[in-house]
């Protein structure tokens, strides 16, 4: 690949916008009190925010799996009248301010929601509950999957499945055993941003699920409440969360990002 000399103009707005980035997060490391760390990543509200952190949003990628997967094979694979406008509804989360998507779950999902009132006469409740705080994380996070599972889908070599089935496999013996080992790599990207997605999710938690300790408080949350208590402690739990978008995104560089 040819290396080219940028220009000076060029070099001093690109390093502005790299500065943009990068100050915040050094100031993040730098006003970090290291000294306290350990104290603050042990106390008893932090470790129950970060396990229902992980099983919060561990749990809305298996949900994001299950029901992403199917979707984005439809939107790759199915022309039918309106899917233009179905997708473009399934994705909007990704560019939708999270507090509108909470407050649209609660008027789904709420007691006098859509469906939240036919949930009621059964005797379940989503809003302010853990279950709550999956649901909301998979409505803002599973866009993610299916956006990347679909262009896997379409980027793939279909004589391999045309093979199969001529060689009579069912159309589930092709999927699970033609299609999915061949998108695998897509799956697993899809997946990884939807954890992380979902790992770092607020505004729809708080306004779905509300800010309860041990219930539905997650790492997001648990920040935002030390910034008002604790300002020291959430610079702490704002580097966790930051390492982990960092390992994301260099663990997908190659596939997402593009290699370096």
């Amino acid at each position: 690949m040819r290396r080219e000399k940028a220009p000076v103009w060029i070099g001093l707005l690109a390093a502005l916008g790299a500065a943009f980035f990068i100050i915040p997060l050094v100031g993040l490391v730098v006003r970090t009190p290291w000294g306290d760390a350990a104290r603050s990543l042990t106390s008893a509200d932090t470790l129950d925010a970060l396990r229902l952190s992980l099983i919060a949003s561990l749990s809305a990628t298996a949900v994001a799996l299950v029901l992403g997967v199917p979707l984005a094979w439809i939107y790759a694979r199915i022309d039918f009248p309106g899917r233009a406008v179905v997708r473009a509804l399934t994705t909007l989360p990704m560019v939708l301010p999270p507090v509108v998507g909470g407050i649209a779950l609660l008027l789904a999902f709420g007691r006098r929601g859509l469906l939240g009132s036919w949930l009621a006469m059964v005797g379940v409740s989503l809003p302010f509950t853990t279950a709550g705080v999956v649901l909301a994380e998979t409505f803002v996070a599973m866009p993610f999957l299916v956006l990347t599972v679909e262009a896997g889908l379409r980027s793939m070599d279909r004589r391999y499945e045309d093979a199969a089935r001529t060689l009579g496999a069912s159309r589930w013996t092709v999927f699970t055993r033609v299609t999915l080992p061949l998108i695998a790599p897509s799956v697993l990207a899809g997946a990884v941003l939807c954890w992380a997605r979902a790992l770092g999710e607020f505004g729809a938690t708080i306004t779905f699920a509300g800010n309860f300790p041990g219930v539905t408080q997650t790492m997001p949350l648990a920040v935002y409440l030390l910034l008002e208590t604790d300002p020291q402690g959430s610079f702490v739990l704002s580097l966790i969360l930051l390492m982990v978008s960092l390992l994301v995104l260099v663990g997908l560089r190659h596939r997402w990002l593009g290699s370096a």
